[in-house]
């Protein structure tokens, strides 16, 4: 994952017993116990070929395993599907535009179905994960792929064969004698002859491929200087585009995390991440191939519009100067500006959707996404053929960061109009464009759109938005020629959805603060929902749950509202109280919503603290996805300095609202909660009482690049940067109560992090700060354990320094 991450949904450990009374008081064994007590959330759903059933997948109480379901939305009954029942499950199917054949992916198989007849074939039976299931314009051929080779299964004779067979190694029929060698041939008539034979046959085999098309098709040498990263082919299977990188790159050296505790008995080192700044990923290259001529020809990226410029033009001015000055002429001559910036091919594994290349459905048009390796520009570009060269359709520039998500695109039915999300306005929006025209946007306003499903009659797309209110989302459609944007579901808490084969029917994935992610069925056009799942425990339910209160804190530096969520008892009286602020993670998260929580821990955590005598505020600070783009790069060579800012704000609004004692305010959180937790002690001493920061980030160069060079630029670039947003910039500024918490093995955030700190925190001669390791966690703790430890030690600090009154309390 690029984005930093408080990610501990599940624990895969037994579940202890777990009081079901309701009235039973909340206590901390059963807010950390393993989360199975509470339920299991229904899981991606997708429907069954025929479009009759909809399936999901559910946890199994103490095991991290997933069983597959399926269920009759008519009926509503579900049926758990044994294995021998799975081996004739459906899987996410596709279907060819006659919509004659379906084809899917099941335990890492092909199989196509016949939807006439039903008839069901198996297309491959292989160790490797077939993948990518499609079938060929003409619908003669179901394409797919292996890793980054492409196979075509022809559907009338059963035959399987790959389209190309790539040879990352230089032809060696094409290698020219040097001068020894042709004086070898010049002498030896036998040479000579067995070099003739080789000819004659390497062009038998050309003239017998190009007359049989039965025949294995001739390897292309590509050469040895570049390797595979992701490949597509076009649905008429005349092209295929490459995207490679150089052979070698090196990353960078990587730090290793030592392994205490495991099965072998010895500590052990394991490699993780690279540290930001130490090397740039890889740039990377498109080579188109023609597969019917067997040309290849490189696209080349320094036509697309911006590709010479250099967004960060002042700051490396700045930095060369300041090296050249210290006398540092080689890191300085090192900082020099390309003249022309590589690019990346943005992927589906790396963004928050979309995926980088995407053909028109007849195989006519491609159309592909890149970004520059500053993560400043993003292009989208299509083909031409004839040329062989990239074509700009869209430009989105940022002057601090391309998102990770709204990066959805693909085209509309007619193959010739490109559809895709930008954030052009501040807002993700959705966007159609013909290729020798303009583009026009479907949607508008101050709200985001993502999760954009074209219909399959093309003349929907189906969205998912938070039109209403920022915290509330339901499905959306809007005509693709243009037209009103129309609520479908009537959730607030709707968390995805599917689309039926014959676009008449949503499965819709939705929850709530205390109810986990349930199924339900309604029409596409809007209409009565039909609810499928309640996996719900009762011991869980039965209890009185305090629903958050979504309330609007108003900032006092000009930023408008901040959202969060109130926890409080339900009769508040006037008397001076103490609070806790809860910081959520990754920094571009949303937890200010109606949906369950990925920090539902911690939300039952807050109704022990109410009970307690505590409130608690949770807030979406500046930097939180939502909002906007100016609310998400607010924070941009600055992290820390916003969010605070909000924070204190959130505090401010206790103390006026609900009669919170200044003095008495904690403050905790994970991971970028975590590092906001060391910023608001560091630096505003004396505003919280206390605090608890897990798994923090304490020194921004040590996280990984694709983050942080985002957000902070490259170290070198730009080191007043990593200065201003590192808490061990400020360590000296320590005067309120610390606990740092982290997980030996975390390869997110290395404990490493917090160990600088604690040890500069030594060094400082400070005072009432503690450390906790747990050296079985990674990032996101999994195991019960020690979930209960880490929240009683946090119990216990706010216990001691933040329930009683300032004046009872040493430091």
């Amino acid at each position: 994952m690029r984005r930093l991450l408080l990610a501990a949904l599940v624990a895969f450990t037994a579940a202890p017993a777990v009081a079901a009374s309701a009235s039973t008081p909340l206590d901390l064994e059963t807010v950390m116990a393993n989360p199975d007590w509470i339920g299991q959330a229904v899981e991606s759903p997708y429907w069954s070929v025929d479009g009759r059933s909809v399936y999901y997948s559910l946890k199994r109480d103490g095991s991290p395993l997933r069983d597959l379901y399926r269920v009759d939305p008519a009926t509503g009954q579900s049926v758990k599907l044994d294995p021998a029942a799975l081996a004739q499950a459906d899987g996410p199917a596709v279907f060819d535009r006659a919509h004659k054949h379906a084809a899917f992916i099941l335990h890492g198989d092909v199989f196509v179905v016949d939807l006439a007849s039903g008839r069901r074939s198996q297309v491959t039976r292989t160790p490797q994960d077939e993948s990518a299931p499609r079938f060929s314009a003409d619908g003669r051929a179901l394409q797919f792929r292996d890793g980054n080779d492409w196979y075509s299964h022809d559907l009338a004779s059963g035959v399987t064969a790959p389209v190309a067979v790539l040879k990352f190694a230089d032809d060696p029929q094409a290698k020219q004698p040097d001068a020894l060698g042709e004086r070898q041939l010049e002498l030896f008539k036998t040479l000579r002859q067995i070099k003739a034979d080789r000819q004659a046959r390497r062009d038998e085999d050309k003239a017998l491929a190009a007359a049989d098309p039965g025949r294995a098709p001739l390897p292309f040498f590509l050469g040895d200087k570049i390797t595979p990263v992701d490949s597509e082919l076009s649905p008429d299977g005349r092209w295929l585009l490459l995207v490679t990188a150089p052979k070698g790159h090196e990353e960078g050296k990587a730090p290793e995390v030592t392994h205490y505790v495991t099965d072998s008995g010895y500590a052990e080192q394991k490699e993780t991440r690279v540290y930001v700044g130490r090397k740039d990923p890889a740039p990377q290259s498109l080579l188109l191939l023609d597969l019917a001529n067997r040309q290849s020809y490189p696209l080349a990226a320094d036509t697309l519009p911006g590709i010479k410029d250099d967004p960060l033009k002042e700051l490396r001015a700045r930095a060369v100067a300041a090296l050249q000055k210290a006398g540092k002429a080689d890191q300085a001559k090192a900082l020099k500006a390309p003249e022309q910036r590589a690019v990346r091919i943005i992927s589906s594994a790396d963004d928050g959707g979309g995926g980088g290349i995407v053909w028109s459905d007849d195989g006519r048009n491609l159309a592909i996404q890149l970004r520059a390796i500053d993560n400043k520009d993003r292009w989208i570009a299509s083909v031409d053929f004839t040329k062989h060269a990239l074509v700009n359709q869209q430009r989105l520039t940022d002057h601090a960061w391309i998102n990770w998500n709204f990066n959805d695109f693909g085209w509309l039915k007619d193959g010739r109009t490109l559809w895709y999300l930008s954030e052009q306005t501040g807002w993700s929006q959705l966007y159609v464009k013909p290729l020798d025209g303009k583009a026009k946007a479907l949607t508008a306003g101050k709200f985001e759109v993502s999760h954009p499903q074209l219909s399959e009659d093309g003349q929907w797309f189906y969205l998912r938005t938070n039109q209403v209110a920022p915290y509330s989302y339901d499905v959306y459609r809007v005509p693709s020629a243009g037209g009103e944007l129309a609520r479908v579901t009537n959730y607030q808490g709707m968390d995805d959805f599917a689309l039926s084969p014959d676009g008449t029917r949503l499965a819709v994935l939705h929850s709530s603060p205390y109810v986990l992610p349930q199924l339900a069925v309604q029409p596409s056009a809007g209409g009565t929902p039909r609810e499928l799942t309640n996996t719900m425990k009762a011991a869980f339910s039965a209890r009185d749950w305090i629903a958050p209160k979504i309330v609007e804190v108003k900032s006092s530096h000009g930023a408008g509202s901040i959202w969060a969520k109130y926890y409080g008892p339900a009769g508040e009286d006037s008397s001076p109280k103490p609070a806790v602020i809860f910081v959520h993670g990754a920094g571009y998260l949303q937890n200010v919503t109606l949906s369950w929580s990925n920090y539902f821990r911690e939300q039952l955590f807050h109704n022990l603290l109410v009970q307690q005598g505590y409130v608690v505020l949770d807030m979406d600070y500046r930097a939180s996805e939502g909002y906007g783009r100016d609310w998400r790069t607010a924070i941009y060579r600055q992290m820390g300095h916003p969010e605070l800012e909000d924070l204190l704000d959130g505090k401010a609004w206790l103390v006026k609202h609900h009669h919170v004692d200044p003095q008495r305010v904690g403050i905790y959180g994970g991971s970028y909660g975590g590092f906001m937790t060391e910023m608001a002690l560091l630096r505003a001493p004396g505003q919280f009482a206390a605090g608890a920061a897990l798994r923090p980030v304490s020194d921004w160069t040590l996280y990984n690049h694709e983050y942080t060079s985002d957000i902070l630029n490259d170290p070198q670039l730009d080191p007043e940067a990593y200065a201003a947003s590192s808490p061990i910039e400020y360590a000296e500024k320590l005067q309120d109560p610390l606990l740092i918490q982290h997980g030996l093995i975390d390869d997110n955030v290395l404990a490493e992090d917090s160990i600088r700190l604690y040890q500069r925190f030594i060094e400082l001669h400070k005072k009432n700060f503690w450390m906790s390791l747990y050296p079985l966690e990674r990032h996101g703790f999994v195991h019960a354990d020690s979930w209960y430890d880490e929240y009683r030690r946090i119990d216990e600090l706010f216990e001691t320094y933040v329930k009683p009154v300032k004046e009872a309390t040493t430091h």
